[in-house]
């Protein structure tokens, strides 16, 4: 079963790109259930934004299929208006953008900690023994 993340970000692990730009506006509006007045109206409002030709025709990709999906079901299934939906997907492109720049570091931290193997053995220490044993009495007793 995919999951909630992956079906909203169009990647259904099916082998298809999920950026590729193939539908066309009504393909785009038939498969998320839509009017493409609707999606016009989206992409005047900066929702969903489809890659353009050299005509100006609009190009929708599976992630923007099920991004139109997501905002109808925000819509309608959670009564969020258009602002707010819009705000939602910012900070979803942020946690985005955040979760890759902390994946890109901890690869960086992998690869520096790799290097340390190739590092001479560190001295190591004696096996001396230390036992503490409390005073039986006070200073100055």
């Amino acid at each position: 079963m995919m999951s909630e993340n992956k079906r909203a970000r169009g990647d259904g692990g099916d082998g298809v790109d999920p950026d590729a730009q193939i539908f066309v506006i009504s393909v785009a509006a038939q498969l998320a259930g839509m009017h493409a007045q609707t999606l016009r109206n989206y992409d005047r409002l900066g929702l969903v934004t489809p890659h353009r030709t050299t005509g100006g025709g609009r190009r929708y990709s599976p992630r923007d299929v099920a991004l139109l999906r997501e905002v109808q079901r925000l819509s309608q299934g959670e009564g969020v208006n258009l602002a707010g939906i819009k705000r939602i997907i910012e900070l979803t492109r942020q946690v985005e953008e955040l979760t890759s720049k902390v994946d890109e570091l901890a690869r960086e931290i992998a690869r520096v900690h790799a290097s340390y193997s190739r590092l001479p053995a560190p001295v190591t220490r004696s096996n001396a023994l230390v036992v503490w044993q409390p005073r039986t009495g006070r200073r100055g007793d």
